[in-house]
């Protein structure tokens, strides 16, 4: 393939084909990251919504900086991974106290940002500054491997490496932004992981995969996410319009989020016996009985039963908050509070 032909052929399709978002009609580095950081493990569709949302409450890297992380995880609440909303808060506090406000142009000092890998700090350097670094991600590695017939292992470093060298061998030195976001649009809408668009393909008389019959085998990824599962059983404990509630510390999934008073065990337990086991709340008797929840993540399934029990005296309501540790919140504060989007669905369908 003769140099420059990779980047004329995508740009070209790109100005055809790619879809109108936001992010895309500027040069502010602050909607640049933030749109950035939330597409990470996250489809355009779900994620838009959110951009929006920061974007009317936060408009700018120093009212981002100013907010309460928990206002900030709450505003998050529903996308998951939520390290990137606290990595989100910051680094735009330290935009704001290292760099006065503004984001740095270079590749090698955007890395060094909280929450901020290669892919991003290329990203922000190339959209918003024009830097001629190559954005690597999934999209990018599906490309790259079936146009051109690579079969480095994109799950290891070295395979890694190989591919970032080369998506910086074809990049456009002229508009290395538009480069980087057709390689991304084309490996989101047309060169797709499962039934990919090759007989109406910019590529399809030059790209490896097409000729010899290759797109289920390329990308070349061997390792395999192993899946967790958990047997979550959550304490619902109520007295007179008041809850009782913790926020998550260990590290763990939903830090910084709130929750109720949890039991895991390795398998679903019948409330009894947990009821039995736990001490404050061994002379209560449920409210309600609901089936299991089945809440997947990318990395654990889990199975979570919610047990709801009145406690009909304020004092032992007390007692059970204290020594469980947990505090009691009011209708309205829960509803203010950052919870994992299977507890807030709970609280909704009532």
């Amino acid at each position: 393939m003769k140099e420059g032909y990779f980047s004329k052929k995508i740009v070209q399709w790109y100005h055809e084909s790619h879809r109108d978002l936001p992010w895309r009609n500027t040069q502010d580095a602050y909607k640049i990251w933030l749109s950035e950081i939330i597409l990470q493990q996250t489809r355009v569709a779900q994620g838009l919504p959110y951009y929006q949302k920061f974007i009317q409450q936060y408009p700018d890297v120093r009212s981002l900086a100013r907010a309460k992380e928990q206002d900030v995880l709450r505003l998050w609440q529903g996308l998951g991974y939520y390290t990137r909303a606290r990595n989100l808060h910051k680094c735009a506090q330290e935009v704001v106290t290292k760099f006065g406000g503004k984001f740095p142009q270079t590749f090698e000092e955007l890395k060094q940002l909280s929450g901020i890998g290669d892919y991003t700090a290329a990203a922000i350097a190339s959209f918003a500054f024009h830097q001629p670094v190559a954005v690597v991600d999934g999209n990018v590695y599906r490309v790259l491997s079936r146009v051109f017939g690579i079969e480095k292992d994109v799950a290891t470093p070295e395979g890694r490496k190989f591919f970032f060298k080369k998506a910086n061998e074809l990049i456009s030195t002229t508009d290395p932004a538009t480069h980087n976001q057709a390689v991304m649009e084309f490996g989101a809408m047309h060169c797709l992981p499962q039934n990919p668009k090759c007989e109406d393909c910019v590529f399809s008389k030059a790209c490896v995969a097409n000729l010899n019959a290759l797109q289920s085998v390329l990308p070349v990824k061997s390792k395999k996410l192993k899946i967790r599962k958990r047997y979550m059983h959550y304490f619902i404990i109520r007295h007179g319009g008041k809850t009782l509630m913790k926020m998550r510390e260990e590290k763990d999934i939903w830090k910084g989020l709130y929750d109720f008073h949890l039991i895991e065990k390795k398998r679903t337990h019948k409330i009894e016996n947990l009821l039995e086991e736990n001490d404050p709340l061994s002379n209560y008797h449920p409210a309600t009985d609901r089936k299991p929840v089945k809440h997947i993540l990318s990395h654990q399934h889990l199975i979570v039963k919610f047990i709801e029990i009145d406690i009909p005296s304020e004092k032992e309501f007390i007692r059970i908050g204290k020594t469980l540790g947990l505090k009691s919140y009011s209708l309205k504060a829960v509803e203010d509070l950052p919870k994992p989007i299977l507890i807030e669905r709970l609280l909704n369908s009532k």
